[in-house]
């Protein structure tokens, strides 16, 4: 039996949303110092809905490949999705991960955490701005 599933080989081999979104609405960043595995996610988001999601990893098979897939499932969809999005969803869409590597899937679902927390802290910031100026 493989060590890992077809799914896993092709997200690998053929990551999908690779690189840097410039003006980024949102950008979160993980990293694992036990295994050395850090994501980093750039999302775009426009009428709640997350437009773009790409992602630069340093990392082993699965990192790279969890990085893919879960890009994959929040793309075009509701911020409201994303934020719903579990490691054990990126894990099912990859047909599976070994039991050593679904940390992985969670650093991948953690990242998107902190990029949607990070877009959420612009847009308060964003807000408060607007409120000051009303004010002044």
């Amino acid at each position: 039996m493989a060590l890992y599933s077809e799914k896993v080989m092709d997200h690998f081999r053929n990551p999908r949303n690779t690189g840097v979104i410039e003006n980024a609405d949102g950008v979160g960043e993980v990293g694992n110092a036990k295994c050395g595995d850090i994501m980093k996610i750039y999302l775009k988001i426009e009428d709640d809905i997350i437009e773009d999601a790409r992602f630069e990893t340093f990392g082993c098979a699965s990192a790279i490949a969890s990085s893919s897939m879960a890009t994959e499932l929040i793309k075009k969809r509701p911020v409201s999705e994303a934020l719903a999005l579990t490691n054990q969803a990126v894990v099912e869409a990859l047909d599976g991960l070994p039991a050593h590597k679904v940390h992985c899937s969670v650093l991948a679902k953690e990242a998107i955490e902190k990029a949607l927390q990070d877009y959420y802290g612009k847009q308060d910031a964003a807000d408060c701005q607007i409120q000051k100026w009303r004010r002044s």
